[in-house]
Formats: C-alpha cells, sequence, structure tokens
C-alpha cells in the first residue's frame, strides 16, 4: 500500500492533522489539481478520519505554502499576520531579548497560550522571554515560528478554537499546525533582494526545497533558507544629547541611538522530512531542523551627566565620582562635581577630577554618553522519530497507531559591546558574554485510533492515547565581568553589564518538570447531518499537580449549503519551566525615564517580599458557535468566540523598591538592594473574558481571460479584564491588555491568474489601538492610534515552466504607523510607538526570481 494512499485513509488521522479551509486555491490543472485537493482534507480538531472545512464543527484556516510566499517579509510571522487576521504580531526595536525573538498573538491572547505543532506534534518552545511584550506578550514564552521557512511548508493550519483538552497545554486560544512538504521528486530554488522606500533594512534570501526517493516505497523533502538582512533606522537624535553638542561636547553621536530593526546575520534554517513504507500497512516518519542565526540589535542611550548609577546619583545635580581610596578601605577624598550645567567635560571642577589619581567618573571612558549594542546567538533544533500504521493482529488488532519521539532545544546566547559594567571603575571591559538560556524538551507518545460500529449512522471513532514530557530550563552563567559586584558598588555604581546584566553563577542552574497525559476522544454522526464528538484529558505534572479538562463539539447539516456548529471546552495553560525560574536585569522606560528593572522568580527573597508566590496553570473555558455557507465558487464562515481565562500568568509590572525596605531586604538575603531600581515577576494575577466574531469569506470566477479569485477574512476581538491584584499590575498594563491589539483587523485579497502571468492586490485594515512606547503608559507615552489601510501588490511573470519572476511591494502607499506625540521624539529617540500592528518601517519593495524543476 503506498504512502499516498494512506494519507486519505484513516491512518493518517492519528497524527494530529488540523483544518483545512477553500482559501487556498490551486493553479495546476488535471490530476496534480485533483491531488492538490486531496491533500487539503484534513482532520479538523480531533483524530477521526479527514473531511472537508465545511463538514467541520470548528473554525480553521489553511494557508498555502505558495501563499506564504507571497510577502515582502522574509520572517514567517510576518507572512502569517497577513493571512490570518486574528494573528498578531508586531517589531519591538529595543526590547532586550524580545527583539531577537518576536511574540505572537492569536485572537488577543498571549503567545504561549497558541499550542504549535510541525506535522502534527508539539514543537518545543524558545528558550527566550519576553519580557517586554507589549503588554498583552509580558512573560511570555513561546515557540519560535520565525525560524520555520515558508519554502519546507506544504500548508499551514490554524484551528481557531479551544483545544488543550485534546493536545494539552498551551492550546487556550487555537492550535497552528505547519506541515512539511512530502514531495518524492521537484523542487525549487529563489532568491529574493528588497529593501525599504527609505533606502534601509535591504534583505537577502536564498531559498531552496528538493524531492527525493528514499528507495521505491519513500521519500526525503528537504529544504533551506539563508537570510541576511540589514538594521533599520527610524531616529531623531534626543533632545537631551542634541543639547550636549550644542553646549560642545565633541563625542555625541548624531543620532545618539538607534531605533529599528536589528542587524540579521547569517540566518540559515535547514529542514528535513522523511517517509517510508515498511509494508503490511505500516509507515516510518522523521522529520526536524537546524537553525541559527545572529542579530544585534541597539538599546536606548546613556546620558553622560544624568543617567542613575553610572554617571549620577541623585538626577544628575552633580557627578557620581569613584574614590580609589575609599574602595580600599581609606576616607574618602573625591570631591564632588557639579553636573546641573550645559557640558560639564568644560568645568574646572571635572578637570580637578581628571587630574586627581585618587578619583574618576565614566566620562572618561565614555564622554558622550553610550549606547549598548544588544546582541544574540538563537540555534534551535529538533529531530522527531516514529511510525504508524493498522495493527494487523492480536487483542489490537483493526486499530491504528502511532508512536513517536521528540526532542527539541532552542539555545540563546547573549552578548553586549559599547558599554561597561560600571562597579568596576575604569578598568572594566566594554564588551562582554552575559550568558545563555536554553530550553530542552522531549516527549512521547503513544496514540490509537478506531472505528466502532454502534448502530449509528457511521461509525463511532474512538482515539485514545498516552503522553509523556519533559522541559528543562537553564541558566548559563555569564563572565564574571558581566555579573561581578565590583570594588565602587557600595558607592553606588551600577553592579554587571549595563543594559543587560549578565547572569551570575547563582542565578545558573537547570530546572526541570515532567508530565504524563492519557486522553479520549470519541466522535460519530449521529444521523447522516448530525456530528457529537467530545474529548477528555487528564494530565499530571511534576510541578504543581494534575488537572482533567473536556471539550464537545457538534454540526449539523441543515441543508446542502447550510451548516451549523458549536463547540465547548475548558483549557489550561501550565506555568513554564522558564517563567517560575527565570532571572534577568534590563533596562525600562516608566514615565519617560531610564531604569534598571530585576526580574526574578517568583519565590525568591526579592519577590517574595513583594508578595511572590508560586505559580499555578491558567484555567479557561471557551464557547463557540458558527455556520458555514457554500454554494458553486462561493465559501463563507462566520464564528463568535468567547475565552475566559483565570489565573492569567504575566509578568508583573515594575515594582519599586521602597529605601524604607533595604535593610529587610538584606536580612532576608538580599544584595545591594540600593542599586535595584525596581523588581518584576511571574505571576497569576488577573482574569480576562475575551470575545470576538471570525469571518472568512471566498468566491471564484472567470474574469478578464483569467481566473479570479476574491478572499476575504475578518476578525473583531475584545479583552475586558474581570479582576487583576493592583499591587502587581497598574492600570496602564489594565489598559494595554483590553486595547492593546486593534478590536478590528481584516484583509481583502483579488489574485489574477492567466497563462503566463499571475498577480494579487491585498487590501490590510487596522483599526485603532492603545499605542504605547516600551513601557510607558503615561500621558505622554502613549494614546489611542489612529485606524490604517495599508496595501499590498505582487505580480509574477512566468517565463516558462522552470523560471518564474516576480515583483511586489508591501505597504504600497507607504502607509505610515502612528507617530510619538510631539515633544517626545526627541526624548526618545524614535519617530514611532514600537507597539503598533504593522511594520513601521514603511513601504518595502522586492524581487524574486524562482527556479523550479
Amino acid at each position: 500500500m503506498s504512502i499516498k494512499f494512506r494519507n486519505a485513509t484513516l491512518a493518517i488521522a492519528v497524527s494530529v492533522a488540523l483544518g483545512t479551509t477553500a482559501s487556498v486555491s490551486a493553479a495546476e490543472n488535471g490530476s496534480n489539481a485533483k491531488e492538490e485537493k486531496v491533500e487539503r482534507i484534513a482532520v479538523v480538531g480531533s483524530r477521526a478520519a479527514p473531511r472537508s472545512v465545511a463538514d467541520s464543527p470548528v473554525p480553521i484556516d489553511i494557508v498555502g505554502g505558495d501563499e506564504l510566499g507571497k510577502n515582502a517579509s522574509s520572517d514567517m510571522l510576518d507572512q502569517l499576520a497577513t493571512a490570518v487576521p486574528s494573528f498578531n504580531v508586531r517589531q519591538q526595536p529595543i526590547s532586550d531579548a524580545a527583539t531577537l525573538i518576536r511574540p505572537v498573538n492569536l485572537r488577543g491572547l498571549s503567545s504561549d497560550s497558541t499550542l504549535i505543532l510541525v506535522n502534527g506534534k508539539r514543537r518545543h518552545r524558545a528558550s527566550v522571554i519576553a519580557f517586554q511584550g507589549g503588554g498583552v506578550n509580558d512573560g511570555a514564552q513561546g515557540p519560535d515560528i520565525s525560524v520555520i521557512p515558508s519554502v519546507a511548508l506544504k500548508q499551514v493550519e490554524v484551528l481557531r478554537d479551544g483545544a488543550a483538552a485534546q493536545y494539552g497545554s498551551d492550546a487556550i486560544a487555537g492550535v497552528m499546525n505547519f506541515v512539511l512538504k512530502d514531495a518524492s521528486d521537484g523542487g525549487s530554488l529563489s532568491v529574493r533582494r528588497g529593501e525599504y522606500y527609505e533606502g534601509d533594512g535591504d534583505s537577502t534570501i536564498v531559498d531552496g526545497n528538493i524531492g527525493l526517493p528514499f528507495t521505491k516505497d519513500g521519500f526525503v523533502n528537504l529544504s533551506f533558507q539563508l537570510k541576511n538582512a540589514d538594521a533599520t533606522s527610524r531616529s531623531v537624535q534626543r533632545t537631551d544629547a542634541q543639547a550636549l553638542a550644542d553646549a560642545g561636547n565633541e563625542f555625541i553621536n548624531d543620532p545618539a541611538q538607534i531605533w529599528g530593526n536589528p542587524e540579521i546575520n547569517d540566518d540559515i534554517t535547514l529542514f528535513g522530512n522523511m517517509g517510508l513504507d515498511l509494508g503490511n500497512d505500516k509507515e516510518f516518519y522523521l522529520f526536524g531542523n537546524y537553525s541559527e542565526r545572529d542579530a544585534v540589535g541597539g538599546f536606548y542611550y546613556r546620558n553622560p551627566q544624568t543617567r542613575s548609577s553610572v554617571y549620577s546619583a541623585d538626577g544628575g545635580e552633580t557627578l557620581l565620582v569613584g574614590d580609589i581610596a575609599q574602595a580600599n578601605g581609606a576616607a574618602r577624598t573625591c570631591a564632588d562635581v557639579p553636573a546641573n550645567v550645559d557640558n560639564v567635560l568644560n568645568t574646572q571642577a571635572y578637570q580637578d577630577l581628571v587630574a586627581d589619581p585618587n578619583c574618576f567618573s565614566i566620562n572618561q571612558l565614555y564622554p558622550g554618553g553610550y549606547t549598548p549594542a544588544f546582541g544574540g546567538n538563537i540555534t534551535d533544533t529538533s529531530l522527531t522519530i516514529g511510525t504508524k500504521g493498522e495493527i494487523n493482529e492480536g487483542f489490537l488488532a483493526g486499530w491504528y497507531f502511532d508512536l513517536s519521539g521528540s526532542v527539541g532545544r532552542n539555545e540563546a546566547s547573549f552578548n553586549l559591546a559599547n558599554t561597561l559594567n560600571p562597579s568596576l571603575g575604569l578598568d572594566t571591559p566594554t564588551s562582554f558574554d552575559t550568558g545563555k538560556y536554553i530550553q530542552l524538551e522531549k516527549t512521547f507518545n503513544f496514540e490509537l485510533v478506531r472505528g466502532v460500529d454502534i448502530g449509528l449512522a457511521d461509525d463511532l471513532n474512538v482515539a485514545t492515547g498516552l503522553e509523556w514530557r519533559e522541559e528543562s530550563f537553564e541558566i548559563v552563567a555569564g563572565e564574571e565581568a558581566s555579573w561581578q559586584a565590583g570594588a565602587y558598588a557600595e558607592q553606588g555604581f551600577s553592579i554587571g553589564s549595563h543594559g543587560f546584566a549578565g547572569f551570575s553563577p547563582a542565578a545558573a542552574g537547570v530546572n526541570t518538570r515532567r508530565n504524563i497525559a492519557a486522553y479520549v476522544d470519541v466522535e460519530a454522526y449521529i444521523t447522516d447531518g448530525f456530528l457529537l464528538g467530545g474529548a477528555l484529558r487528564y494530565e499530571d505534572f511534576s510541578s504543581f499537580g494534575d488537572t482533567l479538562n473536556y471539550k464537545l463539539t457538534a454540526q449539523y447539516e441543515v441543508n446542502d449549503e447550510i451548516s451549523l456548529r458549536a463547540s465547548h471546552s475548558t483549557g489550561f495553560r501550565a506555568p513554564t519551566v522558564g517563567q517560575a525560574n527565570v532571572v534577568n536585569t534590563a533596562t525600562s522606560i516608566v514615565n519617560g525615564d531610564l531604569i534598571q528593572s530585576f526580574t526574578a522568580p517568583p519565590t525568591d527573597p526579592l519577590s517574595a517580599f513583594y508578595g511572590g508566590e508560586e505559580l499555578t496553570p491558567e484555567e479557561s473555558v471557551s464557547y463557540a458557535i458558527g455556520g458555514v455557507y457554500q454554494s458553486g465558487d462561493f465559501f463563507l464562515t462566520v464564528d463568535y468566540y468567547t475565552i475566559e481565562v483565570t489565573d492569567r500568568i504575566a509578568q508583573s509590572s515594575q515594582i519599586f523598591l521602597d529605601p524604607a525596605d533595604y535593610d529587610d531586604l538584606r536580612a532576608a538575603g538580599v544584595q545591594n538592594p540600593e542599586l535595584i531600581s525596581a523588581v518584576t515577576y511571574f505571576a497569576n494575577d488577573f482574569d480576562t473574558t475575551t470575545s470576538g466574531v471570525d469571518v472568512v469569506a471566498n468566491y471564484g470566477m472567470e474574469l478578464l481571460g483569467g481566473d479570479t479569485k476574491f478572499s476575504l477574512a475578518y476578525n473583531f476581538n475584545e479583552t475586558e479584564v474581570d479582576k487583576f491584584n493592583p499591587e502587581t499590575t497598574n492600570s496602564g498594563k489594565i489598559q494595554r491588555l483590553e486595547e492593546g491589539i486593534p478590536k478590528h483587523r481584516g484583509t481583502f485579497t483579488v489574485a489574477q491568474t492567466w497563462d503566463d502571468v499571475s498577480m494579487f492586490v491585498r487590501a490590510n485594515y487596522f483599526g485603532k489601538y492603545y499605542a504605547t512606547h516600551a513601557d510607558d503608559t503615561s500621558a505622554t507615552g502613549s494614546e489611542i492610534a489612529s485606524s490604517a489601510v495599508t496595501i499590498d501588490l505582487e505580480a509574477s511573470y512566468f517565463l516558462n515552466d522552470s523560471f518564474t519572476f516576480s515583483a511586489g511591494v508591501n505597504n504600497l502607499f507607504d502607509q505610515e504607523a502612528e507617530k510619538l506625540q510631539e515633544g517626545t521624539l526627541g526624548s526618545l529617540g524614535g519617530i514611532y510607538y514600537e507597539s503598533g500592528p504593522f511594520d513601521y518601517n514603511g513601504g518595502y519593495y522586492y524581487v524574486k526570481a524562482t527556479y523550479n524543476f
């Protein structure tokens, strides 16, 4: 029996195969077109036999690999955002590690509330936690989707419904399944080059795919992508830096800081997918990836007369002066140097300081201030091996099985340049290796499925299985100078590499959690047009205990054109091991001022002093109801949903340390509390209700001598915070949770195909939203942003069967992102709010050449 034939049988249902929609059309004809259609029939949120989207009891989308390639961006996240309206992603130009791993949202929930699968198997998380995640994603730790190149994909399947009762933790908002190509012949090679209208952000992407036979009964499909992208700058000179330059400080750069996309170097990704027919109705499969990239971004400018704990300890009234003798136990002799002047470098007091070998200030190293450069190397690997098929003998004869094991690892190594450890004085290095985060996950699955005749219109499908998972989060210490408390810490100088303090040996270590799950799914047609389904899942975690969740689904065919569907489920999201144990020191903006914020585990003495407690799972209750209408070439789905989440996990707002608490904090084991401006930790601190409507419509016709397709996708999404802890969650964060993502989002696409030419025009609508800059929710750092429309355009010419040439534009009319308020642009050094729903860099054009073989 061939592999392709079995893909249309119940055996494929043992692997989790999620939904399909009519939103992607094939340009082929004849047998190829038929094969394309068959491959896009899949299981929708169940483990029963594959069926079409119109027969689905839950809403789903499918985005074909060809559609993902029709986008100027080289990032999978941007490509999905244009195809799935309830999927949101944003650039974060100065946001510590979140700059390297961009957080995403489905249906307005955090990025780790959507379960990510590859070929139906759970994808491991990224090691990076989004400490500044734009409100909704603060502290989220989801998988890094951007490492998956579109050239490796046959399709992306999006289940827009809660499914934790079926697939486990993280599926509160829904499930996304990335299906890898499985062709055994043919392939492609393409080169794409583009840049922004502003003349920066040049990117070059080379990708390829090849299908090979693996004996006469199998396939090996290999893909690669190599990407390089220059940084962008949407910067203005900071007003404080310009004032210093005007006063005669010759060491000021213009601009003093770069606000824009990071530079991406040698971003290489390799994906492989293999299958082999073993005979006797059995199949072996293997797939995995290796990905690595280097990224370098910027931080905020450090003012050489006012920056706290580096240049000053009193808000810029005087310089922070280090006394070498005092550090060695002698009495302090260094005099104060007034800094509330136009240019402290020209004052006699500063000249006297420089002349005194016993005294110093950081101005002697960086007289014009400095802007740390934050970089990282992200390495991502995974491997899944399994076998599936029909059991032909024994007491399980007639059952289909799927046995698999997976391992995934994501490592993020961080570094800083153009900075210092102030507590080391003038002997400090200016670049640092600050340490690593490593996320490692192992999963084993055993699944069984069978149809049972109980006298209904169709067999009752019964699926059951077991899953074992182990998740570990490791912190690797940075070099000593990156975390060391130097001799001048007691004189008020900041400890550790400034901007992103290195991980100390005390913070380093591995934390591990294991869990085991058992589940059962049943589904059957009670009558020819009435489908009922149910799922029950039990999980037991080594950290916090067990949980039991259920799901009910129904679908009723009113007639040949109309069907109704509904679902109800409970769900959960377990706190990640990283969220429970991460340590980080970073810089945040609060009311326009830079502060050094320390993220500690919730049970750390510092966190516990300010209310931190052991994390427990989020719990959810979901309801959905909708309908499908199809008539000829017209297809329409409308679905309403509501998701109630209690005990949501997120990073707390900054809790400022009270000087009156310093002695008690020292007694609790906190070192140098006077050098910590604020602390944050993860907490189960609020409840939310998210409601919305999804509309998807498609219509095909012949027009202008070719094939025309109209596609509309719209999402309305609203989140209300029902309860929160005012001790750890401020009103600004509540507004970001409720309004930080547009309530209205839609796309309308017109695609036209002729024999030698194809093209599409896509309009993207983004409704009003609450715009903030970094963590600044003050009146000057935030506002309600206007709605906007962007237009994307692409045209392709098919020279022959092998060569295709394309050209396109994203944001054709250069729609501007929301600008910062007058008077704040210079103080922040940027032009636009960083929390916008579309690319703040403006219009982007590209050309692409593809060779198919």
